[in-house]
């Protein structure tokens, strides 16, 4: 792992590789795929999971809340079809899932995703949903800001720990696009 990561606060991160009983499945397959330079750039650190929530976590680690974003599943629908995408913005900010979100779904109605369907669609925790490892067919749509952001953190899949990346990595993972406008102040 190239740096030092400024924004751990009390975290302790490793190279999230070296540490795969911290992530969960669908996370492992992806950062495997990665190109391994940019594997290299994601750390992982263990939480306790009861502070895994971004407000509680950012207090208690001291880690930025405007380093931090969030992803959410948004659920679009038009008619029978029910189309799904990952959403990260900073945790400052909130995703405009009616308007840029909806449109971008070609929904006529979209929603956050019942946390049952995020759970079991994604493969991962809620309240650790990452935009690392998503299925394949969702768009995972990020905020101008998180794809410039030299550091964030991230949830893992899990609720005991959280990933570090640079926002440059994820705006390479499959599916994803730069979508201007997608956050909104809190």
């Amino acid at each position: 792992m190239d740096g030092v990561w400024t924004i751990a606060g009390k975290l302790n991160p490793v190279p999230a590789l070296d540490r795969l009983d911290l992530l969960a499945d669908p996370v492992v397959t992806a950062l495997r795929s990665l190109d391994p330079s940019d594997a290299a750039r994601c750390a992982v650190a263990e939480i306790d999971p009861s502070l895994a929530d971004t407000a509680e976590f950012c207090a208690f680690y001291g880690s930025p809340l405007d380093a931090s974003a969030n992803c959410v599943v948004v659920a679009g629908k038009r008619g029978d079809v029910i189309r799904y995408a990952a959403c990260l913005v900073l945790a400052t900010t909130r995703a405009d899932v009616n308007g840029v979100v909806r449109r971008r779904l070609d929904a006529r109605k979209a929603s956050f995703a019942p946390m049952d369907d995020a759970v079991s669609l994604s493969g991962m925790a809620y309240g650790g949903i990452t935009p690392i490892g998503l299925p394949a067919d969702w768009p995972v749509l990020l905020s101008p800001e998180v794809a410039a952001a030299p550091e964030l953190v991230i949830g893992s899949g899990v609720r005991h720990s959280k990933i570090l990346v640079p926002g440059d990595v994820l705006a390479k993972l499959p599916g994803a696009e730069v979508v201007t406008d997608l956050a909104r102040p809190a």
